[in-house]
């Protein structure tokens, strides 16, 4: 509907209550409230509604049908003793590890170990099995036969011990040294006695051929100046004990005076020969002469003296640091040089024996 305009002073009442705190103005306020809260209610009545039918909905709709699946379980079957040994077998056949480590000693100390000597690989024994078993079949048969034969064919002190017999004297040991006196005295004392070098000779190439393969040994003979068949001991081989034949049978000497390239001049005479015997580091040294020893040592050609001899003896034993049996085989020595020896012998277990014939002794 169109209203006039009013009178002036009806304007200015209406004018009054259409501001901002009339009555119109909070009617409008009413209404955008009322409004809100309609429009809530609404919106939550709709959002209500959409989920009841989804309820109901989800409450008719048709179940899924159950399924069963069977899933693979991987399992480690159990060991058996079988694969067990396999295991041990495979692990035993795997190399062990090698420790090449050395005890050194930086400073010498009372238990300072000494250097390993070294070893020569052409005197390694034979491995064969049947030449170890001739070998040793062949020693006992040479050194019974020896010690048989000279056993009844020599007179002088019983033999002792067991294992070596040479020139009637039985002994043990392992490492032989041999020393022979070829002066002319020596030689023609020993025609005397019925025993001459010759067979002398031949009893060592018997002790030779007899020594079993773990022996070691070497030759040396001597008047005042010497030669030697090894300044170390041979271990006792087919190689070596060929060597050690061959030596004998084109080195031997039987003219009383040594000369050659092989012969060494030697003053001290059988002191010399002696320390040169104990180096090789023996344990039987067989020492064949007529007890009567010299030596160009002191200006001359003088006898050696028994206190000298001694003191020798002591001192080789000394620095040996073990027993070594040196025996003692003489021609016509004598009665002094018996009695100065077997003193010296005595002490360290050697024996003193006088080379002859039974013969000679009998009626």
């Amino acid at each position: 509907m169109i209203q006039l305009p009013l009178a002036s002073s009806t304007d200015s009442r209406k004018s009054d209550d259409s501001g901002p705190s009339g009555p119109a103005s909070k009617n409008g306020r009413r209404s955008l409230v009322a409004s809100i809260i309609l429009g809530s209610i609404i919106v939550h009545a709709i959002g209500l509604l959409a989920l009841g039918a989804w309820k109901l909905a989800s409450l008719f709709r048709p179940k899924p049908e159950a399924r069963f699946e069977m899933r693979q379980v991987v399992k480690i079957p159990p060991q058996t003793p079988e694969h067990k040994m396999n295991v041990a077998k495979h692990e035993a056949m795997t190399p062990k590890p090698v420790f090449n480590d050395k005890l050194v000693s930086l400073r010498p100390v009372d238990f300072a170990l000494p250097e390993m000597p070294q070893m020569d690989l052409n005197q390694l024994l034979p491995l064969d099995p049947s030449e170890l078993i001739s070998d040793q079949v062949a020693g006992l048969a040479g050194s019974a036969g020896l010690g048989t034969g000279l056993g009844s064919g020599l007179s002088g002190a019983g033999g002792s011990g067991s294992g070596l017999s040479f020139l009637g004297v039985k002994t043990s040991g392992q490492r032989i040294v041999l020393l022979f006196d070829v002066s002319s005295s020596v030689l023609n004392k020993a025609v005397a006695a019925g025993i001459p070098m010759n067979r002398i000779k031949e009893e060592t190439l018997k002790l030779i051929d007899g020594l079993p393969p773990t022996a070691r040994f070497s030759l040396i003979q001597f008047t005042q100046n010497y030669k030697v068949l090894s300044p170390e001991l041979l271990a006792a081989t087919p190689d070596n004990k060929a060597k050690g034949v061959e030596w004998v049978e084109k080195e031997w000497v039987d003219s009383g005076s040594m000369s050659g390239g092989r012969v060494v001049s030697n003053e001290r005479g059988v002191v010399a020969v002696l320390e040169l015997a104990f180096a090789m580091k023996p344990e039987v040294v067989f020492l064949i002469s007529d007890a009567s020893f010299q030596w160009r040592a002191e200006g001359g050609n003088g006898n050696i003296g028994y206190d000298i001899l001694d003191e020798t003896m002591k001192r080789l034993h000394k620095a040996a640091g073990s027993d070594v049996k040196v025996h003692f085989l003489g021609f016509q020595p004598r009665q002094n040089d018996v009695a100065e020896w077997k003193k010296i012998l005595r002490r360290e277990k050697g024996e003193f024996r006088i080379l002859e014939q039974v013969e000679k002794n009998t009626p």
